[in-house]
């Protein structure tokens, strides 16, 4: 199979730059129910667009590419080591040339192999099946979508909608708690994919494996195509929205699976996924591994609106800002939730590992009045040595939750800029030292990238590209105050609202 690596390369590529059609639909059907001039419109044509410069960039719709996932059905006699050593190898090229992140870190030492392969990485399942043809599925989700995965164990106690028991309303329950608490941190709106029953391992397996289905297809079975519709209409009222700034759409698709299981074991596992729904299959030849033809319809097939119908940022009353940094705490006090904010000058990337670092060490710049960045970007390095942003979308911040109040106050920062929100220790340390928390459009990596005009250095590679701090020049740079330094929360808000509206659906659906 001489053209087998070269297929998967190609897999790869499509997969990470090019939105398949049916999720770029239902991602215009969102557009469509969404008030315009509203946080949510707005994001949402932030995201249209980040979707046509992906593919015309051919650069990673999102910056995070997750763990690549493979599922492969092949007929009997495949040689399925000989296949694994191709993936392997493509797998390495895509990163080589900045279509996939390094993502592969080592769980207790945390250094990153810089290639996406290690114990584990990339993640290959094989079936066998009595075909001719080899199918090839890949899934790449993100970091910030895997951790708003939730496994629930049956009877629970769930708040907002009370006890959830061994019943089909039991599993109602669970799934829109699950979209509950996942918020914006997920990159909403996004799509869920459900497993009912199995072990704990198989639970989450069929949960994921949902997410192969077709946007728009329906479940054979009449009680889980049901309760789909049902998710899909009622996830929609809790209005969580986009980014989790509110809004009509909160869910974009639903799919449920189910399995045996053990009598005394009942187990709801839901694989939560991003608006940024990466996943495509082909079909290959078993005798030349070249590709006969794609499992996804591509998204070239549908354009997305056109970025100039953008609506202006100044409906529902809302300011435009524009910051140089370095910023004054006097300029950081005029702001409150709700304006969008632009900003323009230096910024610093700073992730899991920085965080933990500045908590015991001086930082290696000047960080007075500046801004940090929830990022972990794609970066590449052209023959003269110089770096280059290929995509920057934020990670989701509330893993900084443990440290972020402490890092402003200790190096003089007035803003942070990621996703999701953050909690109350951050809130009080914006308030009290006059700093805000800015959110930007999670998974729109090419609509950022672009407001970056240069890299001006970097440290703590040894952390890994995507841990390392990087100094970037930005013009441009446009997120919305979420938090502000007068101890106001949208992310606090819109929690509190949805589960008020979550608990309108405690009572008895299916009997």
């Amino acid at each position: 199979m001489q053209h087998f690596r070269e297929s998967i390369y190609k897999l790869i590529v499509e997969t990470s730059t090019n939105l398949p059609a049916d999720v770029r639909r239902a991602i215009q059907r969102a557009q469509e129910r969404e008030d315009e001039g509203t946080r949510a419109a707005l994001s949402l044509s932030t995201i249209s667009e980040n979707i046509t410069m992906a593919e015309c960039n051919v650069s990673p719709i999102c910056q995070d590419t997750g763990m690549p996932t493979f599922i492969i059905h092949c007929p009997v006699g495949a040689n399925q080591i000989e296949m694994k050593k191709q993936i392997v190898e493509a797998v390495r090229q895509a990163t080589k040339d900045s279509k996939l992140r390094p993502n592969s870190v080592d769980s207790l030492t945390g250094a990153n192999s810089g290639d996406n392969i290690g114990p584990g990485v990339p993640v290959v399942h094989f079936e066998q099946w009595e075909k001719d043809d080899i199918d090839v599925r890949l899934i790449l989700k993100g970091g910030g979508c895997e951790n708003k995965n939730i496994q629930y164990s049956l009877p629970a106690e769930l708040e907002g909608v009370g006890k959830a028991g061994r019943d089909l309303d039991g599993i109602r329950k669970c799934i829109m708690h699950a979209v509950y608490q996942a918020q914006g941190q997920g990159c909403s709106a996004g799509f869920i994919g459900v497993g009912i029953g199995g072990d704990r391992t198989t639970g989450y397996e069929l949960a994921k494996h949902q997410l192969f289905r077709e946007v728009d297809d329906v479940n054979p079975n009449p009680e889980l195509r049901k309760l789909e519709e049902y998710v899909l209409e009622n996830a929609n009222k809790l209005g969580i929205g986009t980014m989790g700034f509110g809004g009509q759409v909160t869910l974009l698709g639903c799919k449920i699976g189910v399995m045996d299981r053990l009598p005394a074991s009942f187990f709801v596992s839901v694989a939560y996924n991003c608006w940024a729904y990466r996943r495509q299959g082909v079909v290959l030849d078993p005798a030349t591994g070249g590709i006969k033809s794609w499992v996804y319809e591509g998204g070239s097939s549908v354009a997305m609106a056109d970025p100039a119908a953008k609506k202006d940022a100044a409906a529902e009353g809302r300011r435009e800002v524009v910051l140089q940094a370095p910023i004054t705490e006097e300029q950081i006090r005029q702001l409150r939730v709700g304006d969008v904010v632009v900003i323009n000058g230096p910024m610093h990337t700073g992730r899991d590992a920085l965080h933990k670092y500045l908590m015991d060490h001086d930082a290696p710049v000047d960080l007075n009045g500046h801004v940090i960045y929830h990022c972990g970007p794609v970066m590449s390095k052209d023959e003269s040595g110089e770096w280059h942003v290929r995509a920057a979308g934020p990670t989701t911040s509330i893993r900084e939750e443990p440290y972020q109040g402490d890092i402003l106050k200790k190096f003089g920062l007035r803003a942070v800029i990621g996703k999701g929100g953050m909690g109350p220790k951050t809130l009080a340390a914006l308030r009290e030292h006059g700093a805000v928390y800015l959110n930007a459009i999670g998974g729109a990596a090419q609509y950022y990238a672009e407001c970056i005009k240069k890299v001006d250095g970097v440290h703590f590679m040894e952390f890994g590209v995507p841990e390392a701090m990087w100094h970037l020049q930005v013009e441009g740079f446009a997120a919305i105050v979420t938090m502000d330094s007068h101890g106001n929360s949208l992310h606090a808000d819109v929690d509190k609202s949805s589960l008020e509206k979550l608990a309108e659906f405690k009572e008895p659906v299916f009997k």
